[in-house]
């Protein structure tokens, strides 16, 4: 099996940012909880760049899924030339 890794990598990220920024928008009401951060909600911001790198890995994950397919496709079809 010719799985690559970057792809549930970048949906275990993605999933994680998710959680995240939906957790930052649901408590973006209650300012008392961002004293500690300056204010900033951390949650929220974070969320989305966990979400963004998630959808990057992802993408290059699903491209190199594609190379390992086309390269298993032209070694079949080597193989069947080499047998005629």
């Amino acid at each position: 099996m010719n799985l690559d890794l970057r792809l549930p990598l970048g949906l275990m990220l993605s999933i994680t940012g998710i959680i995240l920024l939906s957790f930052g928008l649901a408590t973006r009401a209650r300012p008392e909880l961002f004293s500690r951060s300056f204010g900033i909600n951390a949650d929220q911001w974070w969320g989305w760049v966990v979400f963004l790198v998630g959808l990057i890995v992802v993408g290059i994950g699903r491209r190199g899924q594609g190379r390992i397919e086309l390269r298993k496709q032209g070694q079949t079809a080597a193989g069947r030339a080499k047998k005629r």
